[in-house]
């Protein structure tokens, strides 16, 4: 009888092992969740009559807020299929790794509103608050990205049959750099000015987004002496 698609040979040693079709469309499911949530939070604002246009404009920085989390959220899915596609089985330490990557998006939409209502409602101090918790919020959605980088160079039996190890040691800088860059942007929207602290979010979203592919290693230069 064949095998199911969704699984694989299992070895005598090591975790039991399976395929990545229900991770993945799980993980989708998820993230279809969260990018939908968020625009539950824009709702029509109060006016008078003759006034819509003013209280629509009054309301621009929650528009913004929403943007910059669909924007985030949509790079994070990204990023997460580029990832799974670098795998062939999973297995049940890399499946809870995995659920810490879907929490740290499904908590999103709170950091969003926080922000969105601080920017429209709140004074200086409110917005270094929001622009804090915000980029706290990004800065540890980035450590379960290097626990599954790490899992996968320890368990190289799992990964694509095209997929080098080396590959996947580069790919652990990207995490790191999340970790780094958005821990400073929320000081600096602490400490300095949280527009921005803001404005550091944005690059630091964008940087994912031309990265969602995965960073390449450069071929290593033949020495001369070696050249024939």
């Amino acid at each position: 009888m064949a095998a199911a698609p969704d699984e694989v040979e299992q070895s005598d040693a090591g975790p039991q092992r399976s395929g990545t079709d229900r991770l993945t469309a799980f993980s989708d499911g998820v993230f279809a969740i969260v990018i939908t949530l968020l625009v539950l939070e824009l709702r029509v604002p109060a006016y008078h009559e003759g006034e819509l246009l003013g209280a629509l404009l009054d309301e621009g920085a929650s528009y913004l807020a929403f943007v910059v989390s669909f924007v985030y959220v949509g790079v994070i899915w990204l990023n997460h299929q580029a990832l799974l596609r670098l795998v062939r089985a999973t297995t049940l330490a890399l499946s809870w790794i995995n659920l810490g990557i879907l929490f740290g998006a499904v908590i999103i939409p709170f950091p969003t509103a926080v922000l969105a209502s601080a920017l429209t409602h709140g004074d200086t101090d409110d917005r270094r608050t929001a622009v804090a918790l915000y980029a706290l919020s990004a800065a540890l959605m980035s450590a379960p990205w290097l626990l599954f980088f790490g899992y996968l160079h320890r368990h190289p039996t799992l990964l694509d049959r095209e997929v080098g190890p080396e590959h996947v040691r580069a790919q652990r800088l990207r995490p790191v750099t999340g970790l780094v860059l958005y821990a400073l942007s929320g000081l600096l929207g602490w400490f300095v000015n949280p527009l921005l602290g803001l404005v550091g979010i944005i690059v630091m979203i964008v940087y994912h987004a031309v990265t969602s592919e995965g960073l390449r290693r450069r071929p290593r230069r033949r020495s001369a002496g070696r050249r024939r």
